[in-house]
């Protein structure tokens, strides 16, 4: 894995590592820690949501807008979230579908399918 911090040059995936809870208090800087992982030689970007407890409606916006970054970027954006809670509330806002969802970091890092079907 590579820090966020060494953006130069990439070839592997940077992985963010989100705080257990995301809300409306802290939402804004997770969104800028993410698109701010997005330098030009980045064409992949991990949100680590294993340690990810809640996410209200602002943590939803910020991974969207960490998304949109992605695809203005020519880029991916991997979330990496295990079944729970906060895995329900993307299910049952429909942003499973819109999102790589990955069950795992190792599973995120290794890419392949994602979404609804990768998440049995």
């Amino acid at each position: 894995m590579t820090a966020v911090t060494a953006l130069d040059h990439l070839t592997e995936p940077v992985v963010v590592h989100l705080p257990a809870e995301i809300d409306m208090a802290n939402a804004q800087a997770v969104g800028d820690q993410l698109r701010s992982a997005f330098a030009p030689s980045v064409t992949v970007v991990i949100a680590d949501m294993t340690s990810t407890g809640f996410c209200d409606s602002a943590g939803m916006r910020c991974l969207l807008l960490a998304d949109d970054c992605a695809r203005a970027h020519d880029a991916q954006l991997r979330i990496a979230l295990p079944p729970g809670q906060v895995l329900r509330i993307l299910t049952l806002t429909g942003l499973d579908h819109l999102l790589a969802i990955y069950p795992s970091l190792a599973a995120a890092l290794a890419g392949g399918s994602a979404g609804p079907a990768a998440q049995v």
